[in-house]
This record gives structure tokens, sequence and C-alpha cells, in this order.
């Protein structure tokens, strides 16, 4: 009997990728794929996966209910890097394997983030002088895939480049070109600008909060291409009024969105929905790693990318 994996996707990949999951299914043999794309509510979610063994999806909500509403079901992968939007507890607690695709949809992601950065200190190209990326020190805040991509373009502008993670050996950020910091603190106190690519959990929530923030430097960027639960907003707020000299960039808009909007117009710069990933390559890479890894999951029994236990 065919295993049905179902792609549900309330942002749907490109066109050109669920073509190329198409042809790996067929090829592969023994599969069946449905499509939910454009969906209303997490009840239709509920509805479709009932009699599904297998569910892809991308920054869609699968709660404890969609969980419990599938029957059959034996793997959920996240097509990007992070996974909060799964309720791994509950999948662990119904045998389900989660997983993940690192690396997929970084090289998009720490493109975005150039183009944000680029966006506000080039005054939203109203007509006002900007500045220039070329001799300016950018930190990275995290040094994941996304970091790694982000290096890369930085060394392209002509930037000093910085970075804080304690869990990658400084010997390879240096091997890089990238300068090691022993905290964030330090991270933020040198560079003009700061890159979240940090996933969001017990340890990190809230964690760019006040103090942090206000080590920034004069002229200071931060720029958050990972999650909005990173920041404490009310202290992004507070320090934001209280110096007129900070910017705040997100591919996340935050729940004060529209009051920092209003307060700072020509200081913050928000993407009116998630994009990092969204560009045909990133949707392709992902698309194709999600699917592979449930028909090796499958017929080999493949967990490399698991994340819950």
């Amino acid at each position: 009997m065919s295993k049905t994996i179902l792609i549900a996707t309330e942002k749907p990949f490109a066109e050109e990728a669920i073509e190329k999951v198409h042809q790996i299914v067929h090829n592969a043999g023994g599969f069946e794929l449905k499509l939910l794309e454009r969906y209303n509510n997490g009840n239709d979610l509920e509805e479709a996966v009932r009699e599904v063994e297998a569910l892809i999806v991308r920054s869609d909500k699968v709660s404890k209910e969609v969980i419990k509403s599938a029957k059959k079901l034996q793997v959920v992968v996240r097509a990007g890097a992070g996974y909060d939007n799964v309720d791994v507890d509950a999948a662990s607690k119904q045998k389900v394997v989660v997983m993940n695709t690192p690396g997929q949809n970084s090289n998009g992601v720490a493109e975005l983030a150039f183009g944000l950065m680029l966006g506000l200190i080039r005054r939203k190209y109203l007509g006002g002088p900007g500045t220039e990326l070329k001799g300016k020190s950018i930190g990275l805040h995290g040094f994941g895939h996304i970091g790694k991509c982000m290096a890369q373009i930085a060394k392209g502008f002509g930037m000093k480049i910085f970075a804080y993670d304690p869990y990658v050996n400084n010997e390879l950020m240096n091997e890089l070109g990238v300068e090691a910091c022993t905290s964030a603190d330090e991270l933020y106190e040198i560079v003009n600008f700061v890159s979240l690519n940090i996933p969001v959990n017990e340890e990190t929530e809230g964690s760019i909060n006040y103090k942090l923030l206000s080590k920034l430097r004069k002229n200071g960027v931060l720029v958050n291409t990972a999650r909005k639960d990173l920041i404490d907003e009310q202290a992004l707020m507070q320090i934001m009024a209280e110096r007129d000299d900070l910017m705040y960039a997100s591919d996340i808009a935050p729940n004060w969105k529209v009051e920092m909007e209003e307060k700072f117009p020509m200081r913050t710069l928000f993407t009116s929905k998630k994009m990092g990933a969204q560009t045909v390559e990133a949707n392709m890479n992902s698309a194709i790693a999600a699917v592979t890894q449930i028909i090796d999951f499958f017929e080999r029994g493949d967990t490399t990318f698991q994340v819950n236990a």
C-alpha cells in the first residue's frame, strides 16, 4: 500500500519546486502526493492530515490538535531550519518523527538580511543621503548555515566580520576570516550591524533585551531574520525612543509593528510577510530535501535530521 505525503503550505512553494517534488515522488514509486495550499485555518489542516503518513510544512503551525487528528502520521518535515512551529512534544508522545532541512534556505535568508540593511542605511531609497556597507563591521549573532553565508557575502562588501556562537569552534570562524567574540555583550559593543541568526528556545526567548540592546554602537543596526520571540519588544521600543540613532529591520513583523512604524518611520523596515526563504532556489532546495528525507525515512529508516527524541 502506498504512503501519502501531504504538503501543507499556507504560503505555497514555487511552482517549479512542486513540479520537481512530483517528479521525485513518481520516480520513487509507492508514494502519493497531496497538496493543501493557501488554506484559511488550522481546521483545514486538521482535516487534511487525517489519512496521511507524512507531512511537509513551511511556517505552518503543526499544533497538538493537528497531530492528534493525524492517526496514520509517522513523520513531519519542516522545510527550513527552525521548527518551533511544530509541537515537538505532542509529536514525540504520538511517536511521530519530526525533521528539519538545515541549510537549504540559508543563502536566501542571508541575501535578504543584506537587502534589509541596505534599505535602512540608504534611507529606504527616498532621496536622502545614506551610508555604505564597505568598511563597516557586522556581528553575526549565531554562526550556523546562515551565518556562514552572511560572512561570505559580507566579504564581498568589504566589511569586517565578527561572530558570537558558543556552539561553534572559534578556530572554524577564524579559518573563514571571522573574528570570534567571547560573548554577545562584546559583539554588540564593537560592530555597526548585528544580524540575528539563532533559534528561539527557553534560553534565547526574549534574550535580545534592554541590557544587550543598550550596548549597540552609535548608528547601530539590528537585523532579525530569525524569530520575533527573540526580541524583548518593549525594551526595543524603549531603547529606540531613547536613542534616535538606532535602526531595526526584521523579516518577522513585530507585535508592535504599527507603533514602531508610526514612531520610527525611517528607522524601521519590515517585510510584509516572512520572505527569507521565498526564492525559487530556496523553495527548490528545501522542498527537494524534505520529500527526499521522507522517502529515505520510509525506505531505509533514515532519521538523520530528526529533531525530537
